[in-house]
């Protein structure tokens, strides 16, 4: 791979969400950003399938980052197997099925996913504020504007994906970054390389700076690679 050539970072948001999210995030002038636009899901279809399809907005015959969000995290893990990048990092997400939280195993066992009518799925509420870990108006009414945008059937179908994700064992090449006060994904779930403290789940908005921190010094390795 001739790393001579111009790098794309492709950014990959959390469920429904857009590129809104990444906003606070800051790349050197020397990479090409392109942020990645979900699709419908055909019906029923599998998270792998799925994958397959949102990987042809990726140029892999030139050399690229992925870097993924929440659920987006999970689709950068999809992606990594049969893609190629030359660095994958993953923010406030999961590296494997086996990093599930407890709670999120029992709904899926009960099918609660199933069940729940999908336009709850994106009502912006108390207890999702409290989740996602805003603290003040501008974060909170970041968050509404992408909840209230995002695809409630969409929402529903990623939830059920996640709980019946594939992926056994989490691979040591992706570079994850998790926040220790995220309650949507606990921390003591996960085994990430990077740990913010007092990060939540949408510390990537509300402490970017030490996301940009983080994701400069990953950028730096790879340009030496």
């Amino acid at each position: 791979m001739n790393l001579n050539k111009e790098i794309t970072i492709y950014l990959i948001s959390g469920l429904g969400a857009d590129e809104r999210a990444f906003r606070k995030l800051v790349f050197p002038d020397s990479f090409k950003i392109k942020h990645i636009k979900w699709i419908s899901p055909e019906k029923c279809e599998s998270l792998s399938s799925y994958v397959r399809r949102l990987s042809d907005q990726i140029d892999i015959a030139n050399p690229f980052i992925l870097i993924g969000l929440s659920f987006g995290g999970i689709i950068v893990n999809e992606l990594t197997t049969f893609t190629k990048p030359i660095k994958s990092i993953v923010i406030s997400s999961l590296q494997s099925r086996n990093e599930i939280p407890d709670y999120l195993r029992f709904a899926g066992k009960l099918k609660i996913q199933k069940i729940i009518p999908a336009k709850l799925f994106n009502k912006p509420n108390k207890v999702l504020f409290d989740l996602f870990g805003t603290s003040n108006d501008e974060e909170r009414k970041l968050l509404t504007e992408i909840l209230n945008d995002s695809d409630s059937l969409f929402m529903k179908w990623a939830m059920n994906a996640l709980i019946s994700w594939k992926i056994e064992a989490a691979n040591s090449e992706i570079i994850h970054i998790h926040g220790t006060k995220d309650k949507m994904l606990p921390l003591r779930f996960v085994k990430p390389d990077y740990k913010i403290e007092g990060g939540g789940h949408f510390m990537i908005y509300t402490l970017a700076d030490k996301i940009n921190e983080i994701i400069e010094k990953e950028l730096r390795y790879c340009v030496k690679c």
